[in-house]
């Protein structure tokens, strides 16, 4: 099927392979071990993250969920004048769809700009938006953050509302997290907008349990990254040797998983021809999930180019989302 209203540009594919194996032999070559997050999403794990955002545990989807739900026309009427819409890591973009319609009851068309790692994900998500509204049109980009952020083209005319959804920046160290945010208001004009989805600070058995179900999908979702590093690295981890750990590191504000080593062993990882050797109890660490308040928000705007305008909350305020405008 062909769309005059679709366009994708594609960078994903070009190094994609060799950028698995230089982060993964730079992450288990590092002291204490790692493992990028960003490699959790495989087919196998895209799913199993699906079933986590369904569990009772974890919370942040549905938060998150609530707020569009509720505060979507008070978002888009809070960015003035006639708008373009743009997310990093859109994903599927279901919950986009809110701000889409939001949107439309103002505005004629819509230009939406979507941001992912995958291709087919990007190309699928897409379809199914253009199919659903017949008064948008998609340019999307197939990359990372920073190389979306260093290609994006646009409207110098209208006002772009950007999202970033999901408190995908919890994922980034504060460093990372300035960076990236820096990168993004320099594609920005003064006025445009980018709505944040952050995870707050709260009890930390709360946050313990949303990453640490009893069901134990969250554990197989951890465990699959070693699953993948087989499939892909021809490496012989063996998941019964490792187990799901998630611990709450208050001095950084942070949800931390781990794999660890539940004996002493040595993994081969052929296509990159590395030897690891793991002690009993070592850990390989494969995401951090920072949680934030209001002083934390308004430091990472002033940081990076941005105000901090308005948060919207779900009615437990255990989430929000922020509007940080370009100054």
């Amino acid at each position: 099927m062909t769309d005059e209203r679709l366009k994708i540009h594609s960078f994903a594919s070009r190094q994609a392979q060799g950028t698995l194996a230089e982060d993964v032999y730079a992450g288990l070559m590092a002291k204490p071990k790692s493992l990028p997050p960003k490699y959790f999403y495989d087919a196998v794990g895209s799913a199993l993250f699906d079933v986590i955002t369904l569990l009772p545990e974890y919370y942040p989807t549905r938060a998150e969920a609530e707020i569009l739900e509720n505060f979507a026309d008070e978002i888009v009427a809070a960015v003035a004048g006639e708008k373009v819409l743009l997310e990093l890591g859109s994903g599927s973009a279901t919950k986009t769809r809110v701000l889409i319609e939001a949107i439309l009851k103002t505005q004629n068309e819509l230009l939406f700009i979507p941001n992912d790692i995958s291709p087919t994900v990007l190309e699928e998500s897409s379809r199914v938006l253009l199919q659903m509204y017949a008064n948008l049109s998609v340019e999307a980009y197939a990359a990372d953050y920073f190389t979306a952020l260093e290609n994006f083209k646009l409207d110098e005319e209208k006002r772009v509302l950007a999202l970033f959804l999901g408190s995908n920046i919890g994922n980034f160290t504060y460093e990372e997290a300035r960076k990236l945010m820096t990168i993004w208001r320099k594609s920005l004009k003064p006025g445009d907008c980018v709505l944040l989805g952050t995870d707050l600070k709260k009890d930390f058995q709360v946050l313990i349990d949303a990453y640490d179900d009893p069901t134990l999908v969250t554990a197989a979702f951890n465990l699959n990254l070693l699953a993948r590093l087989n499939r892909e690295l021809d490496a012989d981890f063996d998941l019964r040797a490792f187990r799901h750990l998630a611990i709450y590191n208050e001095a950084e504000g942070r949800v931390e998983m781990h794999l660890e080593s539940l004996t002493t062993q040595r993994v081969n990882l052929e296509k990159i021809n590395l030897k690891i050797d793991l002690a009993a109890g070592e850990t390989i660490h494969t995401e951090n999930s920072y949680k934030f308040n209001h002083e934390d928000l308004t430091h990472l705007a002033a940081v990076s180019g941005f105000e901090l305008r308005q948060s919207w909350f779900d009615s437990e305020k255990r989430f929000a989302s922020n509007l940080f405008q370009a100054v």
